[in-house]
């Protein structure tokens, strides 16, 4: 595949992950409206949000597996197609039921979207050229959740609630047009779906996925407490009003989408001067860890913004650990086999953010939330080092350039 196609590939791959965690994150932003209008209480609030996570974790590993049986062009779209038509579907809602269906249905399209963009980075980029690719089809999904909420006010105050997932669907058909038509004139090979019959049981064998696995079913929880709980810490120990969360909780997913990309940028300039690519991606991910603990700090700064700003720290490092990790597992299996790997891991990591989040509210309700900030720092480091205890050179690395 020519070079400049495969950039413009890995541009709407930047937009599908940006859509994936905008859709997702519509209902987060309506939800005091909602369940006003419907009579919900928080239990049955929370039972809706539940169906999307327990869809969206299965299909994870799903998902990949599907994506490396249909190849990324035809998995992609069948994935945005899906979670278009569920986002549609919210417009339908009468009550929870329809609303929890529909969140089912968008949790199924949307957890292959994460697979699906790695695994096309990594099958039509080079090594050194491969981690910036794995960052920006990544990275979309900051963006996607720092233009969630103003997006989403603007189009209920145009069109109503139900006109804003209209809005959210209308974009992923727009979407789904223009990646048919990139692939125009491409040779087959690369619109091809995989030959290579691809298993859990031969991955799951592997002691270098099962690292991968564990690895992520420890530093996952993390991102899944910022993405649930900052806002409640803000305003419950920090005593912020809603607006003045809104206009500064999207700092710190800024700060992860600009790293995502750019910790790409980095790994992939070790690699070109001659690193080995598990060296340039757990160096990396290495400083990563390290800067974690700027997280624990953040439960005893001094005010808000300093907060903030320490939080920022924590999803910068974010942003360099995903890309680099998410790389060094398209490093380590073949093309064939990343979406099914991806897949994996994410599933892990849902287990991991459902469970923690049962941990999280007893947690805060009897000691606060400084325990929780103790927690977020000690888990990526714990992590590296279950990485760091495989071998150095993975199998293939040296293969695939």
């Amino acid at each position: 595949m020519p070079l400049h196609r495969a950039w413009i590939l890995c541009g709407l791959l930047f937009f599908a992950t940006a859509l994936s965690f905008l859709d997702r994150q519509v209902l987060s932003v309506l939800a005091p409206q909602l369940t006003a209008e419907f009579g919900m209480s928080n239990a049955v609030y929370s039972r809706v949000v539940f169906a999307f996570v327990l869809s969206y974790t299965v299909m994870f590993a799903l998902g990949g597996r599907l994506m490396d049986a249909l190849g990324t062009r035809l998995g992609l779209a069948l994935s945005v197609g899906i979670w278009s038509l569920a986002s549609a579907a919210h417009a339908l809602a009468n009550g929870p039921w329809v609303l929890g269906f529909s969140r089912f249905f968008l949790g199924v399209g949307e957890g292959a979207c994460f697979p699906g963009a790695t695994k096309g980075a990594v099958e039509w980029m080079p090594p050194h050229q491969r981690a910036m690719a794995v960052g920006l089809a990544n990275g979309g999904s900051a963006f996607g959740a720092v233009l969630a909420p103003p997006l989403t006010v603007w189009w209920t105050g145009l069109f109503g609630w139900r006109g804003a997932f209209i809005a959210t669907a209308v974009l992923g058909t727009i979407w789904l047009i223009l990646w048919l038509l990139a692939f125009r004139g491409l040779p087959a090979t690369v619109t091809a779906a995989g030959t290579q019959r691809v298993g859990f049981r031969s991955l799951l064998v592997r002691p270098e996925v099962r690292r991968f696995m564990i690895a992520r079913f420890c530093f996952d929880p993390v991102f899944y407490f910022y993405m649930f709980w900052i806002p409640q810490y803000l305003s419950r120990e920090r005593g912020m009003a809603l607006v003045d969360i809104g206009n500064l909780i999207w700092i710190p997913f800024f700060a992860l989408g600009v790293t995502n990309i750019a910790a790409g940028r980095v790994s992939d300039m070790l690699v070109k001067r001659g690193w080995q690519p598990r060296r340039a991606r757990m160096t990396l991910m290495l400083v990563a860890a390290l800067l974690t603990p700027a997280s624990w700090l953040a439960s005893t700064a001094g005010t808000a913004g300093a907060a903030i700003a320490l939080m920022s720290v924590l999803m910068f490092a974010h942003g360099i650990w995903i890309a680099n990790y998410i790389t060094l597992i398209g490093d380590t299996v073949s093309p064939a086999e990343v979406g099914t790997a991806v897949g994996l891991t994410g599933t892990c990591g849902g287990i991991a953010g459902m469970l923690s989040n049962l941990i999280v509210g007893p947690v805060v309700d009897s000691t606060g939330f400084a325990p929780m900030f103790v927690v977020t720092a000690l888990l990526y480091p714990t992590a590296w080092i279950i990485l760091a205890l495989g071998r150095r050179d993975p199998a293939g690395v040296s293969a695939k350039g």
